[in-house]
């Protein structure tokens, strides 16, 4: 009996013919026991408790593949065009310290002065500026001094605090050029890839007894299964561990347990780290509920204001926007507005809905399994406060800097990559061992399936990113 090493052992057969692709483990612990005197009524249908169990396919609808040779992948994104500072005004002679070393604020630039606790807002100009300083000194258009509630004074108390952004410059005639200059600023992050493993055994003599079960594949297919039908629920929960690990991967801290490896940066350590996180957005309320709504299209604003986003939900998240967009139109019988929703009185009601379009910005959202399924995040309490109850993943590509080619590269803002050569591809691999079935590489009475895959993610612009935390 042949067995072929494509990874695809447990393929169903149309009829009852024993085949290296459809052998079925009938006879482990808990299963039909076969040294009975009288064989039981055997069901041949394998009952789909559970529907589709696997809960892969979230990267494959918002990311890309990419092969990779080296042991890290590094990549460049651009900083700001326009800086935000926040500094302290002190003494009466317009001084404002506590900024950064390396402000980008220059002799002669105009700025906006902004002080939050105040309410104030002045326009100055900068007389005076040291590049290794953290403090300038400014001149005010409107105000002599800006300390002080008398005539000429600005209402501002010492220490307050302000934030300062630069809109202009003024120079006077026949002056000196600028002399300073401003360097681009850009942030390099860096990832690498985890190694994942999994097998499959089975025994030689188990091999031997045949037992028939038919059944529908999770890739929906359907047929007989052999013994291989465990070697094929293997692999599909293999499947699943390469995807949640690009998920839930986390780089070691300096807190971390002295036996835990490196670890690697999945998408919630990404957007926790380097993205927007709407924390207490309880959806208990469709008016409060658009309110936090908005808020977080403000945020998405100061960002990069990308317009097509997907909204990948648990269940609740879900029904909660419905209930958020119905309560925006409450016209016709019952409060139902049947014409703005498609709906008529003499069909079923329609609530849901798989897009809509708020401000500039367009959503498509859909339902994301393992947020829901019981046995990964949907098994995280709802009054949890690490519970995940949604992201907001942008549509489209971004372009960056490869530190590797050299040079700028369109890619999705989410993809893999996976180590290869061409030696050896590791993005899924699979070999069979042992000496059972014909591929005999050892003394071992029995076969076992290997899996292994090497691979990180890449998010490119995290800042974009949103998660829903409870």
């Amino acid at each position: 009996m042949a067995i072929s090493q494509s990874g695809n052992n447990a393929v169903p057969a149309p009829n009852k013919v024993a085949v290296a692709s459809n052998y079925l483990d009938f006879a482990t612990a808990g299963q039909a026991n076969w040294s009975q005197q009288f064989l039981p009524d055997l069901i041949e249908e394998e009952a789909e408790a559970f529907g589709k169990r696997t809960i892969s396919g979230f990267l494959a609808q918002v990311g890309a593949e990419e092969s990779m040779t080296s042991d890290q992948v590094v990549w460049s994104e651009q900083g700001r065009l326009h800086l935000k500072y926040s500094g302290a005004i002190h003494s009466a002679t317009n001084v404002i310290d506590g900024l950064p070393s390396t402000h980008a604020i220059r002799l002669g630039d105009t700025i906006v002065i902004s002080c939050p606790t105040k309410n104030k807002t002045y326009k100055a100009y900068v007389s005076d500026q040291d590049t290794s300083s953290t403090s300038i000194t400014v001149a005010p258009y409107t105000v002599s001094v800006l300390i002080g509630s008398s005539t000429g004074q600005g209402g501002l108390a010492n220490d307050d605090v302000v934030d300062i952004f630069v809109y202009g410059s003024e120079f006077t005639k026949g002056t000196s050029g600028r002399g300073e200059s401003i360097s681009p600023q850009f942030k390099s992050f860096s990832n690498k890839p985890i190694i994942l493993k999994d097998k499959y055994h089975v025994n030689g003599s188990d091999t031997s007894q045949i037992g028939w079960v038919e059944v529908t594949g999770e890739a929906g297919q359907s047929g007989y299964l052999w013994y291989l039908k465990a070697e094929g629920d293997t692999k599909s929960r293999f499947t699943d561990y390469l995807e949640m690990s690009m998920v839930e991967a986390v780089k070691k801290g300096t807190n971390g347990a002295a036996g835990a490896p490196t670890g690697s940066e999945g998408l919630f350590a990404a957007i926790e780290d380097r993205g927007i996180l709407a924390n207490g957005v309880s959806g208990s309320s469709a008016g409060d509920d658009l309110t936090e709504f908005d808020s977080i299209l403000k945020e998405l604003d100061k960002q990069g204001a990308i317009e097509e986003n997907m909204l990948y939900l648990n269940r609740d998240t879900a029904l909660a926007i419905d209930d958020m967009l119905a309560a925006q139109n409450s016209y016709g019988s019952g409060g139902t507005s049947f014409g703005v929703f498609s709906n008529s009185e003499d069909m079923a009601l329609n609530l849901g809905f798989s897009g809509f379009r708020r401000g500039s910005y367009d959503f498509y959202k859909t339902d994301w399994k393992y947020l829901n399924d019981s046995m990964t995040r949907g098994a995280i309490a709802a009054a949890n406060t690490s519970q995940i109850r949604g992201v907001f993943i942008p549509a489209g590509v971004s372009s960056v800097y490869d530190e590797q080619l050299g040079k700028n590269l369109k890619r999705p803002f989410l993809h893999t990559r996976y180590r290869a050569s061409q030696a050896d591809d590791r993005r899924m691999k699979s070999w069979i061992t042992g000496s059972v079935g014909g591929n005999i590489t050892s003394d071992l009475d029995a076969m076992e399936v290997h899996y292994l895959s090497e691979r990180c993610l890449v998010v490119q612009g995290a800042n974009n990113f949103v998660m829903l935390n409870w």
